[in-house]
C-alpha cells in the first residue's frame, strides 16, 4: 500500500496538495451535511433534499464549473505569456452575471411546476435551489482566475471555508431543531457565499493589468462546454433523478442511491483536489509549446485515477451496504453488485474527465461534447431496458461512463498529431514555473 501511495504521490501535478487539505474538507462536508439530514428529516423530507441535492450537483456544476475551466485555461495561458488576469476578470464577472441571471429567472418562471414535479410542492426548495446556484457561479468564478494563476494556497482555502461551514451549519441545524428540507437546503447557499467573500482579497491582490481579451476569446468554448459539462452531470447523476422519474413514490430508493453515490464517488472527490492544477499545468504546457510535458503530466495523471479506483472502489463495494446505512440513516435496499458497478462507473468517469480536459486544452470543444452526447445516449439506452428500477439506472452509469472514456480516446488520438503547434514561450518552461508557485497564498 505504501509503495502506491508513493508512485500516486510523484504523480501529482504541482500545486495538488496545496489544493488537497480544502478538498478533503469539501468532500467530508459532503458526507456530513447528507448524513445529518438524513438522521434529522423524515423520510419525504430526505428525498427533497435529496432530489435538490442533485440538482445542484449536476446542473448547477454543468451551468457554473465551465467557467472555472475555461478561465482556468485562459489565465494560464496568457500567464505563460506574461499578461495579467484583471481584465479577464472583469469580463468574466459580467459574463458570469448574465447567465446566473438567466437560470434564475428560469427558476423565478417556472417555480410552480419545478416545485410540484420535484418538492412535492414546496416553492421555498425552489428559492433555495436558486440560493445554491448564486454560491456556485461566485465560486467557480474566482476559483477559475486562482487556479489559472497558480494561487493554489487561496483556491485551497476557499474549499476548506466552504466545507468547514457546510458542516457547522448542518450540524446548527440539528441542535437548534431546524427539521425541514430547507433548512438543510440552504446550507448549500450560505457557505459558498461566505467561502467566496473570504478569499475575495488575494484574489485581488493576485491580478495584474494585462492585455484586454474579447468577448469572443471568452466565449467561443463556453457554450459547448457548458453542453459538455451539463451531459457530464447527467451521466454522473442521473441514477437518482431517473428513479425520481421511473419510482416517484419510492422515496426509501431514491434516498438510497444517493447515499450509496456519494460513498462510491469518494475517489471523484479526491480527484477534484487536481483537476484545477492538471488543467492549468496541461494549458501552460501547450501554450509553451512542450509536448512531452504534456503527454508526460497526461501518463501520470492516468496512474493517479487507477489507484484511486483502486482505494476507493474496493471499500465501497466490500463496505458499502453497511456504510450507507451507519453513515446516513439508509434503509437496506443495495447490495455489494451494486456498489461494484458505481465504483466502476466513477472510475471510468475519472478517465473520462481528465481526457476531456486534453481535449479542452487543444480546443476541441466540439469533440468533448460529442462524447460526453455519446456517453449520455447509452444512460438512457440502458435506462429505458425493462426491469428492476435500481439495477437500470446504475448499470447505465457505468456503461455511459465507460463509452464516453472510449469515445474521448478515439478523438484524443485524432486530435493530438493535429493539435495546432505554439511558439515556444521565451519564459522559463520547468513544469513549476508552468502552474505557478503551488505554495502561494
Amino acid at each position: 500500500m505504501k509503495p502506491l501511495l508513493r508512485k500516486l504521490a510523484s504523480a501529482l501535478p504541482p500545486g495538488t496538495l496545496a489544493v488537497a487539505g480544502g478538498t478533503v474538507v469539501l468532500g467530508a462536508a459532503s458526507y456530513v451535511h447528507l448524513g445529518v439530514a438524513g438522521h434529522s428529516l423524515d423520510t419525504e423530507d430526505m428525498a427533497n433534499v435529496s432530489v435538490l441535492w442533485t440538482i445542484v450537483m449536476s446542473v448547477g456544476i454543468g451551468v457554473f464549473f465551465p467557467i472555472e475551466q475555461e478561465l482556468t485555461r485562459i489565465v494560464a495561458a496568457r500567464a505563460v505569456l506574461g499578461h495579467g488576469a484583471a481584465p479577464v476578470l472583469r469580463r468574466a464577472a459580467v459574463m458570469t452575471a448574465a447567465i446566473l441571471g438567466t437560470v434564475l429567472l428560469v427558476l423565478a418562471v417556472a417555480a410552480g411546476p419545478i416545485a410540484d414535479g420535484l418538492f412535492h410542492g414546496d416553492r421555498g426548495l425552489v428559492a433555495a435551489l436558486g440560493g445554491a446556484f448564486t454560491g456556485m457561479a461566485v465560486c467557480y468564478l474566482t476559483r477559475g482566475v486562482l487556479a489559472g494563476l497558480g494561487r493554489f494556497g487561496a483556491y485551497g482555502v476557499q474549499l476548506g471555508v466552504d466545507g468547514g461551514l457546510r458542516m457547522v451549519l448542518a450540524f446548527g441545524c440539528a441542535v437548534f431543531g431546524l427539521h425541514s428540507a430547507l433548512a438543510f437546503s440552504l446550507v448549500l447557499a450560505v457557505a459558498p457565499v461566505i467561502a467566496t467573500l473570504v478569499t475575495l482579497p488575494p484574489l485581488l491582490r493576485a491580478v495584474g493589468p494585462g492585455e484586454r481579451i474579447g468577448w469572443r476569446e471568452l466565449t467561443s468554448g463556453l457554450g459547448l462546454l457548458v453542453c459538455s459539462t451539463l451531459l457530464s452531470q447527467v451521466v454522473v447523476n442521473a441514477a437518482v433523478l431517473s428513479t425520481k422519474l421511473l419510482a416517484p413514490t419510492d422515496s426509501v430508493l431514491i434516498a438510497a442511491l444517493l447515499n450509496a453515490l456519494v460513498l462510491a464517488r469518494v475517489p471523484l472527490f479526491v480527484f477534484g483536489s487536481l483537476q484545477a492544477s492538471l488543467l492549468n499545468g496541461l494549458s501552460a504546457a501547450f501554450a509553451a509549446g512542450d509536448r512531452a510535458a504534456f503527454s508526460a503530466m497526461l501518463r501520470k495523471i492516468a496512474v493517479v485515477v487507477g489507484g484511486l479506483g483502486l482505494l476507493g472502489g474496493i471499500p465501497a463495494t466490500v463496505l458499502g451496504p453497511w456504510l450507507i446505512q451507519v453513515l446516513f440513516g439508509a434503509q437496506p435496499r443495495l447490495g455489494c453488485l451494486d456498489f461494484l458497478l458505481l465504483s466502476a462507473g466513477t472510475v471510468a468517469y475519472m478517465f473520462a474527465m481528465v481526457l476531456g480536459q486534453a481535449l479542452m486544452v487543444f480546443e476541441r470543444h466540439n469533440l468533448q461534447l460529442a462524447c460526453w452526447g455519446l456517453g449520455t445516449a447509452v444512460l438512457v439506452g440502458v435506462t429505458a431496458v425493462p426491469g428492476d428500477v435500481a439495477t437500470r439506472v446504475i448499470l447505465a452509469y457505468a456503461l455511459g461512463s465507460l463509452a464516453t472514456v472510449l469515445g474521448m480516446l478515439a478523438a484524443l488520438r485524432r486530435s493530438f498529431p493535429s493539435a495546432p503547434e505554439r511558439r515556444p514561450s521565451p519564459l522559463p518552461t520547468d513544469p513549476a514555473h508552468l502552474v505557478g508557485n503551488p505554495m502561494a497564498d
